[in-house]
């Protein structure tokens, strides 16, 4: 995991090395003050030279400017570096999600998700700029000092950093509590964002059922978890700053009783002790450092190995061999050989499935709900693996065929209908992306919804709101179907299609799709009998099974499911 996570450094390897020089830089002038100041006490002081006393001194003030313009090169670029590296992972785990298989949406909720890639990638980056950086000065200060250290008094030197060992005990005995506690704290994070996102989208639902209360209880449960998590985790924090102020506190109580014992013994010099203390204290920084490294490296690291479970799942892959869909072979019959599916290997949904439709024609799926219509259309396109049996398209399993151009030949018109925040012309567009504006139109007015666009004040501009908000369900409907009619494929899947229309909307919608039908092999699940009266072949299928096949005559002629759906339906 740790060489993944140096991996996304090397397309920033330029500004890695330049921001690590800058440290290295900063590092060594840090070890020249306490040199410089044992030198001005022991000899320049003493000797009255205020020549060398200017001149140190004018060194050392260029020093500092130095360290300045150092410093900000580290904190802007350094971030800059950070960000980038962000950016990278973000578009790397989204990429990833386009390729997972429906599977899991359905396991994963959308805040759990959000939380990864926003909330754990901004850990992540705070540990890509700080990490490297505060480990590399902190091992050269440390280096550094040792080594200075032991020009002056190598016994002395050996006692302080004889307590080191002490505080990598610390910190190696409370590492995995704070990995444990920053995971919890994560993962509750990640529950809050999925509440208010779930809550959020569904404000108008609550308010018409008036359950604010109701799902102000459901946002407090989860909030208190939250909170009882940072608090797990604000504990074992506290409990490692305590730890490690002490250790820092014990080492200057050692470093002063044992010099000033030195100096007691004549062992070293006034100049020599007034150094010792300077660099302790500056030793003292990079210990500091190296602890809160420990810290911001268990808060990165955790969200690194949550992006990480993200891009480990399995992505949709295609079969070995597997070849584009040609546009001739998409013109082909439709076969369902002994088709099964359950979720998760659990309730079987769909069992022993035998289908055929002909090249151009038109096969509906009525019955109860749970029967698995939708299921059966969500398996032609491959948005989920069967269990058992095969489907066929041009004489071809479609698990031949490369995903990608299976899709491209399959249009779909679902009964949820999304929309994407932003415009009418953007929504329809998303059929073909690229499409001209007289595409679009066309596409509209097959949909017969180009009247009410123009009646618009921004017309194909009008923005549309999250999700469609502005618009009513037979609005949305129609955008979904004018994408269909832009994307123009010769496999059509109608999914309720104009389950939000009325009566007089549908019967439009009914004339445009059946021209849209035409030469296409379509899949219709329909509610409305109607809508599907003159499809070639109409299936009854139930949780047991197909129950009745055939045209809608010939099933009102059977008197079985349904004649009495169709009956209930048109009692009147």
């Amino acid at each position: 995991m740790l060489k993944k996570f140096i991996g996304y450094y090397k397309p920033q390897k330029k500004l890695f090395f330049a921001d690590m020089l800058c440290a290295l830089v900063v590092a060594v002038c840090d070890l020249f003050y306490p040199m410089i100041t044992r030198s001005i006490i022991q000899d320049y002081v003493p000797n009255k030279n205020l020549r060398l006393i200017i001149v140190w001194a004018s060194v050392l003030l260029g020093i500092y400017l130095l360290k300045a313009g150092l410093n900000y090169f580290i904190q802007y670029y350094g971030h800059v570096m950070g960000v980038r590296i962000q950016a990278h992972m973000r578009k790397d785990v989204f990429t990833h999600l386009q390729k997972l298989p429906f599977a899991y949406f359905d396991e994963n909720k959308t805040g759990v998700i959000m939380s990864r890639i926003l909330n754990d990638l901004m850990e992540v980056t705070e540990l890509a700029h700080h990490g490297p950086e505060d480990l590399f000065i902190s091992l050269i200060m440390l280096l550094g000092s040792f080594i200075i250290l032991c020009g002056i008094n190598v016994p002395l030197t050996l006692i302080v950093f004889a307590l080191l060992p002490v505080g990598v005990f610390l910190v190696a005995k409370l590492r995995t509590r704070m990995n444990h506690a920053f995971r919890v704290t994560r993962e509750k994070t990640g529950e809050v964002n999925a509440e208010l996102e779930n809550s959020i989208s569904g404000i108008r639902v609550a308010k018409a059922f008036t359950n604010k209360e109701g799902e102000i209880r459901k946002f407090e449960h989860r909030n208190r978890e939250f909170v009882e998590a940072r608090s797990d985790a604000y504990k074992v924090m506290g409990q490692f700053s305590a730890s490690t102020n002490f250790f820092t506190d014990a080492l200057n109580f050692t470093v002063l009783i044992a010099a000033a014992c030195f100096l007691f013994a004549g062992a070293i010099t006034v100049g020599d002790f007034v150094a010792y203390l300077l660099y302790v204290s500056m030793f003292l920084n990079p210990i500091r450092r190296l602890l809160a490294f420990v810290e911001q490296f268990q808060e990165g690291i955790t969200g690194f190995k949550r992006f990480c479970e993200i891009m480990d799942q399995p992505e949709e892959r295609d079969d070995p061999g597997a070849v584009p869909m040609g546009d001739e072979e998409a013109r082909g019959d439709i076969a369902f050989e002994g088709v099964r599916f359950s979720y998760d290997n659990n309730t079987q949904i769909l069992r022993d499935i035998d289908l055929h439709i002909g090249s151009g024609k038109t096969l509906a799926l009525v019955g109860p709900s749970g029967g698995g219509k939708t299921t059966l259309c969500h398996l032609l396109p491959r948005f989920y693996e069967l269990d058992d049996g095969s489907i066929q398209i041009g004489g071809r399993d479609i698990r031949q065929y490369t995903r990608h151009s299976l899709r491209e030949h399959i249009g779909i018109v679902q009964q949820d209908i999304f929309l994407f925040t932003g415009t009418i012309r953007d929504n329809i567009a998303y059929g073909r992306l690229g499409a001209t504006d007289e595409e679009i139109v066309e596409a509209a007015k097959r949909a017969n919804l180009h009247d009410f666009i123009l009646s618009l004040d921004d017309g194909y501009d009008t923005y549309v709101g999250e999700r469609g908000v502005r618009l009513s369900g037979g609005q949305k409907q129609r955008i979904s179907i004018a994408r269909v009619f832009l994307k123009n494929p010769p496999i059509l899947i109608l999914d309720e299609a104009t389950s939000a229309l009325d009566n007089a909307t549908e019967h439009l919608i009914q004339e445009s799709l059946a021209e849209l039908s035409q030469g296409r092999t379509t899949l219709v699940v329909a509610h409305r009998l109607s809508t599907i009266k003159n499809a070639d072949e109409i299936v009854v299928l139930t949780p047991e099974g197909i129950a009745e096949q055939g045209n809608h005559h010939r099933l009102l002629e059977q008197g079985g499911i349904y004649a009495e759906l169709y009956n209930s339906q048109f009692a009147e």
